[in-house]
């Protein structure tokens, strides 16, 4: 089995990786943990200033990623050495990202989490989980965080 999990470092990215935790998973099975580096949009712009803006909110959102995946990464061999665990940090828009590397890689299985926006900021910012559900080439989980 191929479990594609996407984080972005969010309570609700760690409630993804509490339930990958709470499975009994298949022997052999692959975990490919993902985090997508979104960067501020890029405008064109006749002084440059957005694009150099662009390029250093890339370099940031490509750091994040990379420690996120880590981090999981090592909780996961840590709690589940039985998993067969690679990474990959993907950049550009999460919701296009994540489909693309389930159909790439051949997910069984996509986990991500929920934000929970409002219908505002919904329509605003669209709903990568929705989108994934929606075009994803397999099975999708969509795991909210529990609210304190």
């Amino acid at each position: 089995m191929k479990v594609l999990l996407a984080i972005d470092g969010s309570a609700h990215s760690e409630a993804t990786v509490k339930e990958l935790f709470s499975r009994s998973w298949p022997p052999h099975t692959a975990v490919r943990i993902i985090s997508v580096a979104h960067p501020t949009p890029l405008i064109t712009d006749p002084i440059m200033f957005l694009t150099a803006a662009h390029i250093e909110t890339l370099k940031e959102e490509e750091q994040r990623a990379s420690r996120d995946v880590a981090k999981t990464a090592d909780e996961i061999a840590k709690r589940a050495p039985d998993l067969e665990v690679s990474t990959q940090i993907l950049e550009g828009s999460p919701k296009k990202a994540i489909v693309e590397e389930a159909k790439r890689w051949g997910a069984d299985l996509v986990i991500v989490g929920a934000h929970g926006h409002g219908p505002a900021e919904r329509f605003l910012l669209g709903s990568v989980a929705q989108e994934v559900a929606i075009h994803a080439p397999c099975s999708v989980e969509i795991v909210r965080a529990q609210h304190a």
